[in-house]
């Protein structure tokens, strides 16, 4: 489910996408997704196709916190959580530096 959450993201044009293996590390979830949507109406848009399309292919409907205006939103899967944030709120919140002993599983510039 984390890789289709990056070929999502990635063909919606988000940037910036990584995938970190959390597995060893946290029991909160196996897998963060991580990227990079450049304006308020792209971060709506990877949010509904990444909710649409990961549910079609069988996940469970994610808890879905923040929101676009605010630059950030959370979708949890609870295996899977991914992060979609504007790059002003990317740099604030800085996951990559929070979560650095994670292994990058993918990175997608």
């Amino acid at each position: 489910m984390a890789r289709r959450a990056v070929t999502l993201a990635e063909d919606k044009q988000a940037h910036d996408i990584l995938m970190l293996d959390l597995r060893g590390l946290t029991p909160i979830a196996d897998y963060f997704v991580v990227c990079t949507a450049e304006n308020e109406r792209q971060l709506r848009t990877l949010v509904n196709t990444l909710d649409e399309e990961l549910v079609k292919a069988g996940a469970r409907h994610p808890r879905i916190e923040g929101s676009p205006e605010g630059g950030w939103v959370l979708l949890d899967f609870s295996d899977v959580v991914i992060h979609i944030f504007s790059p002003e709120q990317r740099e604030f919140y800085r996951l990559e530096r929070l979560w650095k002993q994670a292994q990058p599983v993918v990175v997608v510039q």
